[in-house]
């Protein structure tokens, strides 16, 4: 009995020394970044490490990791320039840890720029090919998902984007999702904010109450937004013509989808029939119907924008960066920021995006979470500014409160699927006949299938 106590006693000793020894063991990240599942434990027990030194970092970090790239040159493919510019503080800082991580690491960045009118076809070849152009490749969501995604060709990226300082969850987690992963990544910003660019010089003389306040009282949506267009259409010399508009056209149905958490397609099906869509219809057919927008002059896209440099026109649907050619073509005239209207089942403001883009990793290339955690690294910095997008909106915008809308209607950003997903969707058409006073049950009836046609062509070949 007493030998049996001993031994059991003994047991016990030696399993608290072996976990005592486990627990102080440093995790410093697999030697050779190679996948599989014991790199998975030591990526959760890295985190666990992570977690308990919160007096450095409040956010997660990928433990810091020890690999030689043997001189690799990595190529990152883009249609732009993506080397670092190093035209402000931040970007300066980002250099200086890249510089350091490449002699730490031992390779070398090469940046590879592909013309946007031949991109996709030869990064598609590339990659059908088994020779991909690049170690890391912008593309555009739909290029990629879910014929080349299907086909097993890049790698799935959401083990190693954790750090949320770094890597925009949005872009992993939803934009680039395919079968439950996430193929892509991305730092710095969501993307543009769009919203309502209105004239406050033809406010103030048409006498209409500042636009901010419907803003500042939580009041900014789709009736006060018709309200405020039909009190701007105005006879202001009485000959019998409108000689003032209250909005520079009516072609709105992205923007009115994505301001009502909306979708043409939900993965693989039509959405023409969902309660959210048929909303975004029926506010285009009011705007088309009770003649709210300026009418067309039979220009092309660039039209809206036009008329709204005319002055005579208080507000023009567009993107934060259009400010720039605004204050150089309208010199005599305050223009000023809103978000776009909400809609009746949105849950706040939203701006939209059509052709969502990250970077990718091909699945060729070996050790892609030495490449992330290289990207982690050099974007992991200190910003100097208070939000991501400071130096870019104090920039475009003088006044204060037009810097908080576009703040505003960029934190959150919401993809819309037409043609640039689905080539044969007859998109214009559908929009075209609401905005010709087409019922939108008719114009439902009569796309839905078209539409479905479009998403199968891409979901089932």
């Amino acid at each position: 009995m007493k030998k049996r106590n001993f031994l059991f006693l003994l047991f016990c000793f030696l399993f608290l020394v072996f976990a005592a020894c486990s627990n102080n063991s440093v995790n410093s990240g697999p030697d050779n970044g190679t996948a599989g599942s014991g790199e998975n434990q030591d990526s959760e027990a890295g985190k666990e490490n992570n977690e308990d030194q919160e007096d450095e970092k409040d956010y997660y970090q990928t433990p810091e990791m020890d690999f030689d790239m043997g001189g690799k040159t990595i190529k990152w493919v883009s249609w732009y320039d993506e080397a670092i510019q190093e035209d402000n503080p931040d970007s300066i800082q980002k250099k200086e840890i890249l510089d350091a991580l490449m002699e730490k690491h031992n390779f070398q960045i090469e940046y590879v720029i592909v013309d946007y009118a031949e991109y996709a076809d030869k990064v598609t070849s590339s990659l059908l090919a088994g020779q991909p152009i690049g170690d890391i490749i912008r593309l555009a969501r739909p290029w990629m998902i879910p014929t080349l995604t299907k086909q097993d060709l890049f790698w799935p990226v959401d083990e190693y984007t954790d750090n949320d300082h770094v890597f925009l969850q949005q872009y992993t987690d939803n934009y680039s999702q395919f079968e439950g992963k996430g193929y892509g990544f991305r730092a710095g910003i969501l993307g543009a904010s769009s919203g309502i660019f209105y004239n406050r010089t033809l406010m103030d003389s048409l006498g209409m109450s500042p636009l901010q306040g419907y803003v500042d009282e939580d009041n900014w949506n789709w009736e006060t937004f018709i309200e405020v267009a039909k009190k701007a259409n105005k006879d202001t010399n009485n000959d019998g013509k409108l000689d003032t508009w209250g909005l520079a056209t009516a072609s709105l149905l992205v923007q009115a989808l994505a301001a009502n958490d909306a979708n043409l397609a939900v993965e693989n099906k039509q959405n023409l029939e969902d309660q959210k869509t048929i909303e975004a219809l029926n506010f285009l057919s009011q705007l088309s119907t009770e003649d709210v927008a300026r009418p067309t002059e039979g220009g092309d896209w660039t039209e809206p924008a036009q008329f709204f440099r005319e002055g005579n026109t208080l507000m023009y649907a567009g993107s934060d960066y259009e400010m720039d050619s605004f204050k150089e073509d309208m010199p005599d005239y305050d223009i000023g920021f809103l978000p776009f209207p909400k809609g009746p089942s949105a849950k706040g403001y939203s701006s939209h995006n059509t052709i969502p883009n990250y970077l990718t990793i091909p699945k060729t290339v070996e050790h892609p979470e030495q490449l992330l955690y290289i990207y982690e690294k050099m974007n992991d910095i200190e910003s100097i500014y208070d939000y991501p997008q400071q130096n870019s909106f104090e920039t475009l915008f003088s006044n204060e409160e037009d810097i908080e809308n576009a703040k505003l209607a960029g934190e959150t950003i919401n993809v819309v699927d037409k043609e640039e997903a689905y080539p044969s969707m007859p998109f214009y058409e559908f929009q075209g006949e609401i905005l010709e006073g087409t019922s939108v049950t008719t114009v439902v009836e009569k796309y839905k299938e078209p539409f479905q046609s479009a998403i199968d062509e891409v979901w089932k070949q």
